[in-house]
């Protein structure tokens, strides 16, 4: 039995040691809804092997769908329900893990408010900042918490990289970010079949490439510049594949417009390697980010000089630690998986849209779109 807990503990990337400091908690009872995004292959394994929570139950209309990951993890089908309402009905679930079309993620947030569950999508927060400020309502009005999980929250590099700019003035004030995300398409890699589908289905996913990576950037500049709401949006979005991806985009660029910085998202279906790397220019220096732990920081009078950044610690270190520690109250959402960034990511993607389909530069109002 050590050994098999040894070995569970290395492949999520927990140690021994935290997995049984874990289980002191009182672990909160977790959900997974959707099994139609491929993120979840990795989420679930890692959910039933962290100590802080307990999956207590998994939402899947599509019953074939849910035999199928029932058989390829084992899972037992006590653990399946077809719809929200049974879920509530049988379990009692203090949060849930989103794992639906894009398209569905206000759908949960305003079943689940009314019950006082909180909620974690992976990103983006919605298909439109109209759904973003109709979830946020309902929060607010359910007292429940939202989180938007993000890959790039998780990386070491990125957290030391902010500490840099933020909190210790390192390369002064920021004056250009660019943000490369992407891969060869999800086709491509072998995404899953259901996942294939509503990703590239405009009105499930919101686009293609411009929302499923162009996100990516969005939180990260808005993160870096404090939640400062940029002033405007310009777009290109084209398509290299249409054979593959004919209703959506599959390349794109943004550039996000501050009164004294600029922001560059490239997001792409096309790159021959995958990236999730970030470059961030100040008035006295620069720090690259080019791999997950790894920081190359240069100034005018010193060469570039590389540093290998630590893993991060609880409850930050990955998102179900994260998810946990805010549902028992113990920290509140912030930064790159908060609410306030993800309305802004929001509202840069629906501007970048709007540039895609008229050609032209999408000025943003002076003040943020409110909550109905």
């Amino acid at each position: 039995m050590k050994i098999i807990i040894f070995a569970l503990c290395g492949l999520i990337g927990l140690s021994p040691q935290r997995a049984a400091a874990d289980a002191t908690k009182p672990p909160v009872r977790l959900a997974v809804i959707g099994l139609v995004h491929g993120h979840v292959g990795a989420f679930i394994p890692n959910a039933l092997n962290n100590a802080e929570v307990q999956l207590v139950g998994i939402v899947e209309p599509d019953e074939k769908l849910a035999a199928h990951y029932a058989e390829m993890m084992q899972l037992n089908t006590n653990l399946f329900f077809t719809s929200l309402a049974a879920l509530f009905a049988h379990t009692n679930v203090q949060a849930v893990a989103t794992f639906t079309t894009t398209s569905d993620h206000r759908r949960v947030v305003e079943a689940c408010a009314p019950h006082g569950v909180h909620v974690m999508m992976e990103k983006p927060l919605a298909v439109s900042l109209e759904d973003g400020l109709a979830m946020a309502a309902a929060a607010k009005k359910g007292g429940i918490q939202l989180l938007v999980n993000y890959e790039t929250t998780w990386y070491p590099a990125n957290q030391a990289a902010y500490t840099m700019v933020r909190e210790q003035n390192t390369i002064g004030e920021v004056r250009k970010m660019v943000v490369h995300d992407g891969h060869r398409g999800p086709i491509t890699i072998g995404c899953q079949p259901e996942f294939v589908k509503w990703l590239s289905d405009p009105k499930l996913n919101g686009g293609g490439a411009i929302i499923d990576f162009g996100c990516y950037g969005a939180d990260l500049m808005t993160w870096l510049m404090a939640g400062q709401r940029p002033t405007s949006v310009f777009a290109v979005a084209q398509h290299f594949q249409p054979e593959l991806y004919p209703n959506v985009d599959d390349e794109a660029t943004i550039v996000v417009a501050y009164p004294k910085a600029q922001g560059i998202i490239q997001a792409s279906w096309n790159w021959p390697i995958d990236r999730k790397d970030m470059e961030i220019y100040g008035q006295s220096g620069q720090i690259l980010v080019p791999r997950k732990n790894i920081l190359r920081i240069t100034s005018p009078d010193q060469p570039e000089r590389e540093t290998k950044v630590p893993a991060l610690s609880n409850p930050q270190a990955d998102p179900i630690s994260n998810l946990a520690a805010v549902v028992r109250g113990e920290i509140q959402p912030t930064g790159l998986s908060s609410l306030a960034v993800n309305l802004t990511v929001m509202e840069i993607l629906d501007a970048a849209r709007a540039s895609v389909a008229t050609g032209k530069r999408v000025d943003l109002p002076a003040q943020a779109p409110a909550a109905p």
